[in-house]
């Protein structure tokens, strides 16, 4: 596994946010696993993103607190993270993953309305860091098949969004373009 140290921060600073019902901190986190999962492309990083983006989604999501199952999934979730740091600090991989994929099954224990919207809290949040991803550079094909998800899905929520929305695609004024050049011949 990659970045051990840091999804092992990334962790125990979710915990400590979710304590809080800190959404946007979480949502924080995830963006920064989403940086090293395009960096490293690693299996357990882009998991991790999409659990910790997931989480977020939920959490901001007071409503659904009122439903039935809401309460076991959600110590299922906490238990899970405790879990998962233990096995992180312990460097027991498999550990790791058996409990990120605990979360994962803790869907399929639900019923009802809640698990229908849990299932589309993690496809959306399975899209969404897939776009993130392949603003990174890494091939449309490659970040859906790391994702799990189709190649139209990805293409779709990639072409809603604006070209002003990433980053790197930003202009800049014809004034600053030319000071730009002349620093360069200086």
């Amino acid at each position: 596994m990659y970045e051990r140290e840091n999804i092992l921060r990334i962790f125990q600073e979710t915990k400590e946010a979710v304590s809080r019902v800190d959404s946007a901190k979480i949502k924080n986190l995830s963006d920064q696993t989403t940086n090293s999962a395009s960096l490293s492309q690693d299996p357990d990083n882009i998991a991790v993103a999409v659990i910790i983006y997931s989480l977020s989604k939920i959490i901001e999501r007071t409503d659904y607190r009122g439903l039935p199952g809401w309460k076991k999934f959600y110590d299922i979730y906490v238990n899970s993270i405790n879990k998962i740091i233990d096995s992180l600090k312990r460097k027991d991989d498999k550990a790791f993953r058996n409990n990120l994929e605990s979360i994962r099954n803790a869907i399929g224990k639900l019923s009802g309305k809640l698990k229908i919207y849990i299932q589309e809290v993690f496809r959306r949040a399975s899209i969404n860091k897939a776009s993130r991803i392949y603003e990174h550079g890494i091939s449309m094909e490659q970040t859906a098949r790391l994702l799990g998800i189709t190649l139209f899905e990805l293409a779709s929520y990639a072409g809603e969004k604006e070209a002003s929305d990433v980053p790197e695609s930003k202009t800049i004024s014809i004034k600053e373009r030319i000071k730009l050049a002349e620093e360069m011949f200086k």
